[in-house]
């Protein structure tokens, strides 16, 4: 994640993270991303069901039951490892997390271990008590996903009416004392809605949103020629900055993030040296302790099924079964040759990663996402909208 509230308008300063002494368990989660025991952050795609059919599901969620899901008791046992290895965050996701009954029971537990958790989801079944029970437990966060406007993002949502429904289901977990946050995954065929969407934020005194970079992976495979252009994806982030910076003038903070493409922290920079912004510098040193892409180290997953994965996009990759072993012991055996290439994966990237000179801010960016375009891990990251001049002056 690249906080671009807390980087360009300076909502966070190095100071601030130095005094928390950088471990995920002291750290307020707005600053977790500076955290340097890099304990992950684990989602938890809970079920593969889902009410809606979205264009760009990396779960390939289906409307129908899934035998193999994790038990009320194996997602308790799942929750007790990882609150002992000191994973910080539990993101409830799916599918459709609110489509499992347990996930209040679930959502509870883990904050009864000590671990914070958030739900992401896409909105259409918050309902009153459901928004108040998951309050009652100490909930901290829900991620509501939208793709723009009614029209557009009904039709990526593949369900008339799916954006009304999202949006009485804001209204209730705000309503009920919930932090609410917007996800939007950009590309191709929605980018125009990402000043409609400041606006909406702005309406609905929403405190967050995501905007995420497309990844190639699950049904969003199939988007790869839906994938910004290089230059799209400059203006889009620009834009991104320039709402945001226009939010903080007028008295309106968001916290705004970007999320997926970590080639978003030396544009930042870039931009601000332009500007012969003061914190240029400063805001380099924080993206440094950021250190880029975590899949693998400081982010992971686990499946309906148990599968452990090196993020929620490395599907078609497991490193073994909650069901057979703890997450915490498939998450540091180095014996598997691509979990201890990840856990250092500036040591093996190729091409103009390797020679980049903001491969320690970046870290090589999504490994998966080369993969799906060169068939090779450790290639550049295909979306990597930098040129060839700006890799070169860090």
């Amino acid at each position: 994640m690249i906080g671009i509230s807390k980087l360009y308008c300076g909502s966070v300063e190095s100071s601030d993270v130095l005094r928390y002494g950088r471990h995920s368990a002291r750290l307020p989660s707005h600053m977790l991303q500076f955290s340097e025991d890099k304990k992950p952050v684990v989602v938890w795609n809970m079920t593969q069901r889902c009410n809606l059919r979205c264009v760009h599901c990396y779960a390939h969620a289906i409307n129908a039951d899934h035998a193999a899901e994790l038990t009320t008791e194996e997602g308790k046992t799942l929750l007790d490892d990882l609150a002992r290895f000191g994973c910080p965050v539990v993101l409830f996701s799916g599918g459709e997390p609110l489509l499992r009954e347990d996930l209040v029971e679930l959502a509870d537990y883990a904050v009864q271990k000590g671990m914070r958790a958030v739900v992401s989801t896409n909105g259409t079944l918050i309902t009153q008590d459901k928004a108040r029970a998951l309050k009652r437990v100490g909930l901290s966060y829900v991620g509501i996903s939208l793709d723009g406007r009614e029209p557009t993002n009904d039709r990526f949502r593949g369900s008339s009416g799916a954006f009304r429904a999202a949006v009485a289901g804001i209204r209730r977990a705000q309503e009920a004392g919930i932090k609410v946050g917007l996800r939007f995954t950009i590309n191709r065929m929605n980018h125009e809605e990402v000043s409609p969407l400041f606006d909406f934020l702005e309406q609905m005194d929403i405190p967050r949103i995501c905007f995420y970079h497309l990844v190639y992976a699950g049904r969003g495979s199939e988007m790869v020629r839906e994938d910004l252009s290089r230059d799209q994806t400059r203006k889009v982030v620009d834009l991104i900055m320039d709402r945001t910076r226009d939010l903080y003038e007028r008295g309106l903070p968001k916290e705004v993030l970007t999320v997926d493409n970590h080639a978003d922290g030396p544009y930042v920079v870039l931009r601000m040296r332009r500007e012969n912004h003061p914190r240029a510098d400063e805001v380099l040193t924080l993206l440094k302790m950021n250190e880029g892409n975590n899949s693998g180290r400081g982010i992971g997953c686990v499946s309906w099924d148990g599968a452990v994965h090196a993020d929620q996009f490395w599907r078609h990759v497991s490193f073994g079964n909650v069901r057979g072993r703890r997450f915490s012991d498939i998450w540091m055996d180095l014996s598997n040759p691509l979990m201890a290439r990840l856990k250092r994966k500036k040591d093996y990237v190729k091409g103009r990663c390797a020679t980049c000179a903001w491969l320690d801010v970046c870290a090589g960016n999504f490994r998966v996402r080369a993969e799906a375009v060169h068939g090779d891990v450790w290639a550049p990251d295909p979306a990597c909208y930098l040129t060839d001049e700006e890799i070169g002056s860090a």
